[in-house]
């Protein structure tokens, strides 16, 4: 496997590079290579570290901070800590009603039966009334905005026939999703002796990712700051809303048993954040906590783009084959969560198959990429052929064999 390795990668230097043509990557990686192979090493640019202070300090049992888009965490703290969620609880109850209806299984218009189970539910309310028939869509927003316990239930018997029943596909959901440290026992996240859910703030902020990638339809919906049913208006509980322009979701929750929470959700540059607060002291403690995160988050760190799929990274000398060498690239999207103003500092070393021999079909796999930020690896993934090469005639591969030959012996 030849190393090729790439010299450091201003901020602006590499986002032009992105959106120029891909030849550019053809030229700064052939450069690179020329360096390496001439050398030995290659001349390192100064650039002036952008400070970035130490995370604040969060008032809460368990947090974390993560980008939507890349999965990266920027904070945390105990953040496998197994909690009660409280009302947390409902994001997982909206996210499979979400699922039910994409898969065309449910439809918004669809009416749910209220039981008298579901009606007496304790606790928040969506006031619905027993053996009435409910909009699905008017459900959810009770879900989401009023944070329903008797809409959960409906919810819940509707999908699955009975809570019990729902509570079991909540947690083959969770165990999809990569939930590893959370267990459903029903599906409002009361706390009751025999009903007691546990989740950690990680898989909260996987499950509200989740929601917000592949549900992005039905999000718009945790923004809304009121809803009205059956004549009563209810606020969104999540002040956040009102108080932070960046921010345009999730879901609150409190219990005696897990104070009060709050999933979090903003936009603001085109990087998407989720903070999660487990077990703060008060309504306005989970917001101001929250929004400390969201800030240091912002202000501190970037979703940068760095190749998009197709882009041409490098090229190599391909034996036996019609064409003498092949495009390399990458196969999919690459973005990454750094620090501002640290771009400067990112470097990318590309590792290729010594010796490519024809035939070579679109898309094989013919070596890899690196991409570092000082001790740390921002992106690791193949390196593809970006086009088929075949097989070249006896003559020529009887040239290139013996080319090759001589090449190794003298080398």
């Amino acid at each position: 496997m030849a190393k090729t390795g790439c010299p450091k990668l201003g901020s602006e230097t590499l986002k032009s590079h992105m959106r120029k043509a891909s030849m550019s990557f053809v030229a700064m990686f052939a450069l690179v290579s020329t360096l390496s192979l001439s050398t030995g090493s290659v001349a390192q640019t100064t650039s002036t570290l952008a400070i970035i202070p130490r995370p604040p300090q969060i008032a809460a049992s368990s947090y974390i901070l993560m980008d939507a888009e890349t999965g990266k965490v920027i904070v945390e703290e105990n953040a496998d800590v197994q909690l009660p969620p409280a009302s947390l609880t409902k994001i997982m109850t909206a996210y499979i009603a979400e699922v039910e209806i994409d898969n065309g299984n449910m439809s918004l218009d669809d009416e749910v039966h209220i039981s008298e189970k579901a009606w007496r539910t304790q606790g928040s309310k969506m006031f619905v009334d027993v053996n009435s028939n409910v909009r699905v869509e008017d459900l959810l927003r009770g879900i989401i905005i009023q944070s329903g316990n008797d809409a959960s239930v409906a919810m819940a018997e509707h999908l699955a026939g009975s809570e019990d029943a729902f509570a079991d596909m909540m947690n083959q959901h969770a165990q999809r999703l990569g939930m590893t440290n959370t267990f459903f026992m029903n599906a409002s996240g009361l706390d009751t002796e025999e009903r007691y859910n546990i989740m950690s703030a990680r898989d909260l902020a996987i499950l509200a990712r989740a929601t917000i990638q592949e549900h992005p339809d039905h999000y718009s919906i945790y923004s809304e700051r009121e809803f009205t049913y059956n004549g009563i208006q209810q606020p969104n509980r999540n002040t956040l809303l009102f108080r932070d322009r960046n921010i345009d979701g999730m879901k609150t929750g409190w219990t005696t048993a897990a104070g009060y929470c709050l999933v979090a959700s903003g936009e603001r540059d085109g990087m998407r954040l989720i903070s999660v607060v487990m077990g703060t002291a008060s309504e306005d403690a989970r917001a101001t906590e929250s929004q400390k995160l969201m800030t240091y988050g912002f202000r501190y760190f970037e979703t940068s783009p760095l190749y998009s799929a197709g882009d041409i990274l490098s090229s190599t000398k391909v034996w036996s084959g019609k064409e003498n060498a092949v495009e390399l690239g990458i196969t999919e999207d690459v973005v990454a969560t750094i620090p501002r103003g640290q771009a400067g500092e990112l470097q990318a070393t590309l590792n290729i198959d010594e010796t490519v021999t024809a035939p070579i079909t679109q898309g094989q796999v013919l070596g890899s990429v690196e991409i570092t930020l000082g001790d740390e690896i921002i992106y690791q993934g193949d390196v593809a052929a970006l086009q088929a090469v075949e097989r070249a005639g006896f003559l020529k591969r009887l040239i290139d064999f013996l080319t090759m030959f001589f090449t190794n012996l003298f080398s």
